[in-house]
């Protein structure tokens, strides 16, 4: 099945200033994760954020929030996403399949996240290069079992061409000049 950006939208899991320093390989997963945010912006692609406890946990990282410039989250103390209602009001009322998930960590809230949009009929897109957890291996297993449950694990230029489908597709040369 082709995933077309049309039936697309992006979801950032709480990569937040308190958590993000302390994941295994941060510093990738916080270069990836602006790539990837930059692409699904010029392929006009939602976004929609999501912050754990922020009172402890602090906001979304500077680094990516300047790129979302005006923006609101939803805040949560599920781990999962769709433990909050607003959240699942704001997927549903996008009226898209398909949910791009990135962020943190991969084997608590990614992973709650991508099994409770499986259970709604959602096809969850894992972008296994903009996940972590503190431990490596947690982050491997978190994405076997989303692979299992049904879960579609991918990369961010994997995606990024994906969605743009074509050379002729107006925002090719961004997404090329944004992944070299």
């Amino acid at each position: 099945m082709r995933i077309l950006k049309e039936n697309v939208v992006g979801v950032m899991v709480d990569i937040q200033e308190k958590l993000q320093p302390h994941m295994f390989d941060s510093d990738k997963l916080l270069s990836n994760s602006k790539i990837l945010l930059q692409g699904l912006l010029a392929l006009d692609i939602p976004i929609l954020v999501t912050q754990q406890y922020s009172k402890g946990l602090g906001n979304t990282l500077s680094e990516l929030s300047s790129i979302l410039g005006d923006y609101n989250y939803t805040e949560k103390l599920t781990f999962s996403c769709c433990g909050e209602p607003s959240f699942l009001r704001s997927i549903t009322d996008h009226k898209r399949e398909y949910v791009i998930l990135f962020g943190i960590e991969t084997h608590v809230c990614v992973l709650q996240t991508a099994i409770d949009l499986l259970e709604r009929g959602f096809f969850p897109i894992i972008i296994e290069d903009c996940v972590s957890s503190r431990k490596e291996n947690d982050k491997k297993i978190a994405l076997q079992r989303i692979k299992d449950e049904g879960g579609i694990i991918s990369t961010y230029e994997s995606i990024l061409f994906e969605l743009c489908q074509s050379a002729e597709d107006p925002v090719f040369k961004t997404i090329s000049k944004l992944v070299k």
